[in-house]
Order: C-alpha cells, then structure tokens, then sequence
C-alpha cells in the first residue's frame, strides 16, 4: 500500500482516480489546486504525488519545487499527469523535480508499473 497524493484541479478526474486507487489498496488524498496540495502533502507525507502542470494558485512546477525542498524523511516519487508531452515539457519537469512524466490519459499499466518499483523500494 502506498500513500498517494492527486492533484488536479479538473476534480471529476481526481476523484475517478482517487477512488480506483483506493479499490487498489492505497490510501489517497486529493487536492485541486497547489496550494491545497502543499497543505496536505505537510500532514499527509505522501510517497507518491500525481500532479498536474496547470493548477491554479501555485503550478505544478512550484509544488514540485516545494516537496523537494522540504525532503527528510523519505524520497517523495513525483509523477507529472499532463496533457503536454512535448520535449520542452519534459525537460521542465525534470527541472522542478519530477521523477516521471506521463501524458493525459494516463496509462493504467505504465502507472501501476510505476507503483510497483516504489513499493520495491520501500521494503529494500
């Protein structure tokens, strides 16, 4: 099980994900836009952060930034869940610290992949 921060301001789909993975077994919590995602992601201490780029208050590039600078206790796995896929796209997200960048819709299998080495790397 894995403690699973969403974060998109389209809510439907926060939601739609946030449920599917609970039926997985994790624990989740989402948030709508950055701000509320700094808020939880102090008292909830995510392992794995599904951000979107475009939020409003604070972007995702700013959250990214924000969990990296705030690291102690655990390595936080930051995933981009984004329509933009361009290479200018990617090379931002590696900036700001993501682990992964996935392109909207997201690729159930390539997630689950994703799930699959953090929860490795937990027991390691």
């Amino acid at each position: 099980m894995l403690r699973i921060l969403i974060v998109d301001d389209n809510r439907d789909s926060a939601i739609t994900l946030s449920v599917l993975l609970q039926r997985l077994g994790h624990q989740t919590e989402t948030a709508f836009d950055g701000e509320q995602a700094v808020a939880i992601a102090r008292s909830f201490s995510p392992e794995v952060v599904l951000l979107d780029i475009r939020l409003p208050k604070l972007n995702g590039y700013e959250v990214s930034r924000w969990i990296r600078a705030q690291e102690v206790s655990h390595k936080v796995v930051v995933i981009a869940q984004t329509g933009w896929g361009q290479e200018e796209s990617r090379q931002k997200t590696i900036e700001a610290g993501f682990d992964y960048h996935l392109v909207k819709p997201l690729d159930p299998k390539a997630l689950l992949e994703i799930f699959s080495d953090v929860t490795k790397e937990k027991i390691l």
